[in-house]
């Protein structure tokens, strides 16, 4: 039995708000915000206040072409729900880090610089994944279910083991060269 909330998301489903008006908005806002914080295409005379209308009328013309092109509103929505999770999972992890650290500001970026590159990495590999699964080639197979057939293909799995040794050979490599960090000069 469908509740009234269910016919209601339905409803929007085929009005389109999904396929059309969201990722027309997610596209104009972000658009819009970038061309208004780099001021790319000038400013006004007197005060440097970015030139709005020019702002506006390109990140118009930017989401319309996103949303005119279906693949790329594919991605958008099947890519967006797992951002989210992956956010998620790290500010719960990032919860769970304040709940057992000393009252005060915590600063993960200044105080654990290693472990916040770490994260850093982790999160965007998470993200390429991601969105490396929303895109779809013409056979209807996603870029990540290709590359991981193509590995596993390759050679009975050489190509996989010759990708892990080597990162593990740079990472021993980047372990030796950084070394202990020096306390600072001695003088005399």
């Amino acid at each position: 039995m469908a509740s009234s909330l269910q016919n209601a998301i339905e409803f929007f489903r085929a009005f389109g708000l999904f396929d059309v008006v969201l990722p027309f908005l997610l596209v104009f806002t972000i658009v819009f915000a970038i061309l208004e914080k780099t001021r790319i295409l000038g400013t006004e005379d007197k005060n440097e206040t970015p030139k709005r209308n020019l702002d506006a009328m390109v990140a118009f013309v930017a989401a319309l072409l996103v949303v005119a092109t279906n693949k790329v509103v594919t991605a958008i929505n099947r890519s967006l729900p797992n951002v989210v999770l992956l956010i998620v999972v790290f500010l719960s992890f990032l919860l769970m880090l304040g709940l057992f650290w000393k009252s005060g500001e915590f600063d993960f970026r200044k105080d654990h610089e290693s472990w916040y590159t770490a994260f850093s990495i982790i999160l965007f590999i998470g993200l390429i994944i991601i969105f490396m699964d929303a895109l779809t080639l013409d056979n209807g197979q996603t870029w990540l279910q290709y590359i991981l057939s193509f590995i596993g293909k390759g050679s009975s799995g050489s190509v996989f083991g010759s990708i892990i040794f080597l990162g593990v050979t740079i990472a021993a490599i980047l372990v030796v060269v950084r070394g202990p960090k020096s306390e600072g000069k001695k003088g005399g």
